[in-house]
């Protein structure tokens, strides 16, 4: 058995335990807050390999998985197909509050975008795509309308989040905390092997350009700028491979569920 193995299923017996207490609990009309379903939010910047973490971990797991940042590409995807304006804020939070957005396991059990019953997950990943969503992430209004969205996904038997201000904002209450970053140059040659590998043409001294003035304005922003929680766990991935940072994940995930 593999040590990612063993440590989910110590994580899960531990979680079903607590899960068996709070029902209990509910049961005899105590602290009905307790049932809320644990969540591990994975924050950090653009290329830090969070998405791919955070779905690991939930698989490992059997939680809910949550790609915020897919949330806001497919509001900043749909503003381009429909010619909305970045300026145009009441569209825009329209569309956040409208946009028929499903989160689906394809049958090789990869996590699936579909926009509107469309699957837009290879879309979303384009650069234009995610500057855009990064320029409309900005806006208060629209922040809210998908705060809602991402607070009905915490269900039982827990969700991992994954996203910039997840452990700061959205669920400040996690049960796991991690702020998972790498440098930017390796960020990039990530972000270039992603795309050359689909096809896609692309230019490391371009993508690098693009991290630094996406970090800036993550990092900068007046509403919920991407900063690593308090209580956060800070992890390096430059030097490690995707099996021992999610191998770290779970072993964290272990102590706290």
């Amino acid at each position: 058995m593999s040590d990612i193995q063993s440590t989910a299923e110590r994580t899960q017996s531990r979680n079903s335990a607590g899960v068996a207490k709070a029902t209990d609990r509910v049961a005899s009309g105590k602290a009905p807050d307790t049932v809320l379903a644990p969540v591990i939010t994975i924050d950090g910047p653009s290329g830090s390999g969070k998405g791919t973490i955070a779905c690991a971990v939930a698989e490992e797991l059997g939680f809910i998985y949550l790609d915020s940042g897919a949330l806001y590409r497919v509001v900043g995807l749909a503003s381009l197909q429909l010619t909305i304006a970045e300026d145009d804020t009441e569209s825009l939070v329209n569309l956040a509050q409208t946009a028929p957005i499903e989160f689906k396991r394809s049958l090789s059990g990869d996590s699936e975008v579909l926009l509107d019953g469309q699957p837009v997950t290879q879309t979303l990943r384009r650069e234009r795509v995610g500057d855009r969503a990064s320029r409309i992430a900005t806006i208060a209004p629209l922040r809210e309308a998908l705060l809602e969205r991402q607070l009905r996904m915490r269900r039982q038997p827990g969700l991992v989040a994954d996203g910039r201000d997840m452990g700061t904002v959205v669920f400040p209450d996690a049960t796991l905390k991690i702020y998972l970053t790498a440098s930017a140059e390796v960020r990039a040659k990530r972000r270039h092997k992603q795309l050359i590998e689909k096809g896609m043409e692309a230019n490391i001294a371009g993508l690098l350009a693009d991290i630094n003035e996406r970090d800036d304005r993550d990092h900068n922003r007046a509403i919920a700028p991407l900063v690593a929680a308090d209580d956060a766990i800070s992890i390096d991935s430059s030097d490690l491979t995707i099996k021992e940072v999610v191998t770290k994940v779970l072993d964290f995930a272990g102590n706290r569920l």
